[in-house]
């Protein structure tokens, strides 16, 4: 007897089966020939013979009998049999086994059976009628004897599980294999059935969506030829088809673009509603959408660059060389968005220019001092007349790239009413977290901005939200020194002056000196901006000296420097030449730069009232009171004639508002001179906020009070100890001039100036 191991076939006793003879060789059978036994074993899993073993067969059987061997090598064999199979056994010349003949149940009369067949052969040739191949398919299934036999044959062609074939082998009960082979041939056909539907269904589907396809590229080619024979004919809805196409759009802007698209076709050119969606697609097909290929970045141009177009400013331009080798290393925009902090006029506008130049990117400038309305940022909403889109996008359509540079100017004058908070708009546009999916609200639509370098400028970050600060690293642009300011002059704004003027270099010279005087008599500013103003006042006084032929080459010396600027010199506060008790220099920080204050404070006669004036802040009036409170408690007997004295605190300048806490120190110097009577020198200068324990505390705008102090004359200059590290941002002319000396306890100043 042969053992044949089959996995996934149908299997039943009286039916005929053919195979190949190579099959059984496989399996070990060398010598098969006519009126052998064989035995197949059911896996219960897809294995290859190696790796078979007894657990991987169902525990029944089917025998059959070998018929006949032809020429050709096919084998008949006929089942005989279910039998029950025990002691498997793996052999290396095939598998051993002793095998049962397992009997029939027989709980159905043949009429029962018969029925059952005629049903499933009607439903077979039913089935089989709606193909082509059913016509020949019909005489196999007319032949068929049995039950069995019919679904062995079909059992190739439909899909039955091989676990409910095995189910249909086992079962004893001739009745519930009947039913079973009933339900397993129904169940297959309304399967197939299905599948062929939804076969159909599909083809019928894609030859209409090919057939539409096709007949949209003949009617695109024909329209394509006609605007090529007429282009000045193009439709609007055919050019923004065309632009849409071209214009790279993400999957969920293009689903918006074709929607608006469809609404113009259907509005026509007298719809109301015509204009507002041509301003839409005009503006979203204007827009980039393809990201930019990642640059190389050249460290040494940048840093040439920036040297070129700005001299000095050191700090930032390490701080931007550190961005760009960030960037460079991660090949995309990475790094903090960049906050330059300083007075107007210190160049944190154009050196967003530079930053550009040095990238070989697109620069854009976006002013937001004034904006009170958030709708100016995130755009408004097509449903309102007159809808526009923000700001920043705005600023996208112009720079007609994904990664322009971007200025946004003035972020500390941005203010909040009833229409919204711009401020807070702003959080979306400059986290790198969440930018890369921008929505402006005209839009409608995300846009990736994520690989826009965001550059802010402001003057001061006090009325920069704290959540919209966080999101930026502050870079603070000190003032110029004079050496500065002349370099800047002589290297940058005065040839500037002169070409916007019109006059060539031979025509005119401005001496250093000139230039010096200019820049000490005539401006009173951190930055350069009033001295660029003065320059071009400058040229254009020799410009009508040069139209007019008084003279072909003018020379501007230092004294010749009033004719052409006048006499109005500025007159910047000074030293006072005579010191007297009660007086005292401070320091204090302006937008436009550092200033020195004088304060003043007398006794006279009264009730014991204290009397501020020079319109100081709130801050400022309190600092004059902890001041009070210090020395009362320092000099108690001196203290004693404010019983009967009013005292009168005075700041100078009194039309000029002032307030701050950094004139604690200097504050308190001046009541303790005053009530000692004892004078303090005109080359001290002072600043630092006292707390009532006596203890100087840290202030900020140290390198514009420390510029002012040199500028003035002051000689000597005590600065809170925590402020020492910020010593590093005064420029080296600066330090060298004046004598700083930190202190911790306004008695270390006292002790000092009062001798």
């Amino acid at each position: 007897m042969f053992t044949m191991p089959v996995y996934d076939m149908m299997l039943l006793p009286g039916v005929t089966f053919y195979f190949k003879k190579d099959i059984f060789q496989q399996m070990g059978n060398q010598d098969a020939k006519a009126g052998d036994d064989v035995l197949f074993l059911m896996q219960r899993t897809d294995k290859d013979r190696k790796d078979l073993t007894p657990e991987d067969f169902y525990p029944v059987g089917v025998s059959g009998k070998l018929d006949s061997v032809d020429n050709e090598g096919n084998i008949r064999i006929r089942t005989v049999a279910r039998v029950d199979l025990s002691d498997l056994e793996m052999a290396e010349d095939g598998i051993l086994a002793n095998a049962s003949i397992r009997p029939d149940t027989e709980d159905i009369t043949p009429e029962e059976e018969k029925a059952i067949f005629d049903r499933v052969k009607n439903v077979l040739l039913n089935y089989i009628s709606q193909f082509q191949w059913g016509v020949l398919a019909r005489n196999y299934v007319l032949h068929w004897k049995n039950l069995e036999e019919t679904l062995c044959a079909v059992s190739g062609y439909i899909h039955i599980p091989w676990e409910d074939k095995y189910r249909i082998i086992e079962t004893d009960s001739r009745k519930e294999r009947c039913e079973l082979i009933e339900k397993a041939i129904r169940e297959a056909i309304e399967v197939n059935r299905v599948g062929v539907e939804a076969e159909n269904a599909q083809k019928e589907n894609n030859e209409r969506l090919y057939r539409e396809a096709a007949l949209k590229k003949q009617i695109e080619l024909l329209q394509q030829e006609l605007d090529d024979m007429h282009p000045e004919n193009i439709s609007d809805v055919r050019r923004f088809e065309q632009k849409i196409e071209a214009s790279g759009m993400g999957e969920e802007a293009r689903k918006e673009a074709d929607k608006v698209l469809n609404r113009m076709k259907q509005e026509g050119q007298d719809g109301h509603e015509y204009g507002m969606l041509y301003d839409y697609l005009e503006f979203v097909t204007s827009l980039s959408w393809k990201p930019e290929p990642a640059a190389a970045i050249d460290l040494k141009e940048a840093e040439k660059i920036l040297d070129e177009d700005h001299y000095g400013l050191s700090k930032v331009k390490e701080r931007i060389i550190q961005q760009l080798a960030v960037m460079a290393l991660n090949k995309k925009q990475s790094g903090s968005v960049l906050l330059f902090v300083g007075a107007p006029g210190t160049g944190k506008t154009s050196i967003g220019q530079s930053i550009a130049r040095a990238l070989g990117r697109k620069y854009v400038r976006i002013s937001l001092g004034g904006v009170r309305d958030e709708a100016e940022i995130r755009g408004h909403r097509r449903t309102y007349i007159g809808a526009m889109p923000g700001r920043i996008m705005q600023g996208m359509q112009r720079a007609g790239v994904m990664n322009p540079v971007m200025v946004l100017d003035e972020v500390d004058k941005l203010s909040k009413d009833y229409s919204g908070d711009p401020a807070s708009a702003l959080l979306e546009v400059l986290d790198p977290e969440q930018n890369n999916t921008f929505a402006d609200h005209y839009m409608n639509v995300p846009y990736d901005l994520s690989n826009v370098l965001f550059v802010c400028t402001a003057n001061s970050v006090d009325t920069i939200p704290e959540p919209l600060l966080n999101r930026m690293e502050v870079i603070q642009f000190p003032g110029y020194t004079a050496v500065e300011k002349f370099q800047i002059a002589k290297r940058h704004l005065l040839p500037a002056a002169m070409k916007n003027a019109g006059i060539k270099a031979q025509n005119l010279k401005v001496t250093d000196g000139a230039i010096k005087r200019l820049i000490s008599g005539y401006t009173a500013e951190a930055g350069v901006r009033g001295l660029k103003k003065q320059l071009d006042v400058l040229c254009r006084s020799a410009a009508v000296k040069l139209v007019k032929g008084e003279q072909k080459s003018i020379s501007v010396s230092e004294k010749r420097l009033p004719q052409f600027l006048g006499h109005h010199e500025i007159r910047h506060e000074h030293v006072l030449a005579n010191k007297e008790p009660g007086v005292i220099t401070g320091l204090a920080w302006t937008a436009a730069g550092g200033e020195i204050l004088f304060i003043e404070t007398s006794l006279a006669p009264g009730k014991g009232n204290l009397i501020i004036t020079g319109q100081l802040g709130d801050v400022m009036k309190e600092s004059a009171r902890i001041a009070l409170s210090l020395v009362k408690h320092m000099y108690p007997e001196e203290a004693a004639k404010l019983e009967d004295h009013d005292l009168h605190i005075h700041v100078p300048a009194g039309a000029v508002p002032k307030d701050g806490p950094s004139a604690g120190i200097t504050l308190t110097t001046a009541l303790a001179s005053l009530l000692t009577g004892k004078s303090v020198s005109p080359e001290y200068a002072m600043t630092g906020e006292v707390s009532l324990t006596g203890r100087v505390m840290p202030i900020g705008g140290l390198p514009e009070k420390l510029m002012a102090a040199e500028r003035a004359g002051v000689k000597t200059v005590f600065i809170p100890k925590e402020n020492e590290e910020d010593l590093e941002e005064v420029a080296k002319e600066v330090r060298e001039k004046l004598t700083i000396l930190p202190v911790e306890k306004v008695t270390d100043v006292l002790e000092k100036v009062l001798q």
